[in-house]
């Protein structure tokens, strides 16, 4: 497909180049990119043509007066031809939003982006639309959260509202963990936006395995392009250690899936952008945990390209400027991501991984640390990673023991921390 140069999308935040270059260099495929960032591009500037700084940056936690980022947009306009925004900073979805709205281009709804981000907000939506929901509350104390768990029943899960990566989600199992689980998620929430720290949401915990969908929303049309299972760390926390992505995974063609999420896309109000949507199946089907609008994390959609040759980047792009995505399949393999996790919390000495290639199949590895790094474990943080190998086989058993033969290489020197709990030194 050609590139569209009748003006420029509106990229609202740039990333870490390790985790977001890809992304970047499909949507310069599509599109002229504007990037409005924090700080001015470094590398971001062979994919842009041109860029604006706006600090803060953060949307959501502007103060009322601080229009910065709509307003960089808005002028931006009146001298440049717009055609589309994108973001995949979720604190940046609903601004990506706002901006769609005041350019009149397509994007997510306002009240869409806001359903998404507010987790309570998506709950009430899909239940009200009569979707496959666990049971839920919003607790503003522990006295509430007691009261919801006693009508909901254990176990249960209890999360922030609007955090993203599972960050801040613990489990319940019985009445004499829940004060605990609730400090966990009360001190998380306190670390994400003003707007969404007003509760925890309370929910029955549904047992199964959990996979994630990316998927394109044009005109209304939800088209899924990457369906990846997840690997979870140990309970009762909800760490995300491990994706896989499988270009023949069955599910990928299970059209009550793909209805049930067209369904929830509606009732959340979200007829244009892309989205990243947990699901559990259960022994009752396929129930929501929730719907990101934005594209998914962990290098998700990059295990996606690999797998199935689609490009999440141009994908995004092409909604953006309305231009019907193509994600037909262009390659069939599988793809896969691991994460590693020090057995403690520590001080990293250093680390070292296997080069890309060593294995056959071993496409990428990092070192995610620098030495004198401080990484911790949940409950004092999370995401607290030092590595991660990336490896491609035909099959996700192959591929499997890619990943472990390649983790089982990577070498983590560190000091562990005397007193954790009181440790208040840098954070990862």
């Amino acid at each position: 497909m050609e590139r569209n140069d009748d003006g420029v999308v509106l990229l609202l935040g740039s990333g870490r180049q390790l985790y977001r270059e890809y992304l970047i260099k499909g949507l310069a495929q599509r599109a002229g990119l504007w990037l409005i960032d924090e700080q001015a591009p470094t590398w971001q500037s062979p994919y842009i043509v041109g860029a604006t700084v706006v600090r803060p940056l953060d949307h959501e936690r502007m103060a009322p007066d601080q229009r910065g980022l709509i307003d960089a947009a808005v002028e931006l306009a009146q001298d440049r031809k717009v055609i589309g925004v994108v973001t995949y900073d979720e604190p940046l979805v609903i601004a990506a939003a706002h901006v769609a709205e005041a350019l009149g281009v397509r994007g997510l709804t306002v009240s869409g982006a806001r359903n998404c981000r507010d987790k309570h907000r998506s709950r009430t939506a899909l239940t009200a639309a009569g979707l496959p929901q666990p049971g839920f509350a919003l607790a503003r104390t522990l006295d509430e959260a007691t009261r919801a768990a006693d009508r909901i029943g254990y176990p249960l899960v209890l999360k922030p509202r609007g955090m993203a990566a599972s960050i801040g989600v613990v489990r319940a199992t019985r009445p004499a963990g829940l004060a605990e689980a609730f400090a966990i998620v009360e001190r998380a929430r306190r670390a994400g936006p003003p707007a969404f720290e007003d509760g925890v949401l309370i929910e029955e915990l549904v047992e199964g395995p959990e996979i994630s969908i990316d998927g394109a929303v044009s005109a209304g049309d939800y088209r899924p392009f990457c369906l990846a299972r997840k690997r979870l760390g140990s309970p009762p926390y909800f760490e995300e250690v491990g994706h896989m992505v499988d270009a023949v995974d069955p599910l990928a063609a299970d059209p009550g899936l793909w209805s049930l999420l067209a369904e929830a896309h509606e009732a959340l109000g979200v007829p244009d952008g892309i989205t990243h949507t947990e699901v559990r199946l259960t022994a009752r089907g396929p129930v929501i945990i929730e719907v990101n609008a934005r594209l998914g994390g962990d290098l998700i959609p990059y295990l996606g390209l690999l797998a199935t040759g689609v490009d999440p980047g141009c994908v995004a792009a092409d909604v953006a400027i309305g231009t019907p995505p193509d994600v037909g399949q262009q390659a069939r393999r599988c793809a896969g991501i691991r994460f590693l996790y020090p057995p403690e919390d520590c001080r990293v000495l250093g680390v070292s991984v296997p080069e890309a290639g060593k294995i056959p199949g071993l496409v990428a590895t990092c070192a995610m640390v620098p030495p004198g790094a401080f990484v911790r474990l949940p409950p004092r943080a999370h995401i607290g990673r030092h590595a991660f190998v990336i490896a491609t086989a035909d099959t996700p058993g192959a591929c499997e023991e890619v990943l472990d033969e390649a983790s089982a290489l990577v070498r983590l020197r560190y000091e562990p921390l005397e007193d954790p709990e009181l440790f208040d030194g840098p954070p990862l």
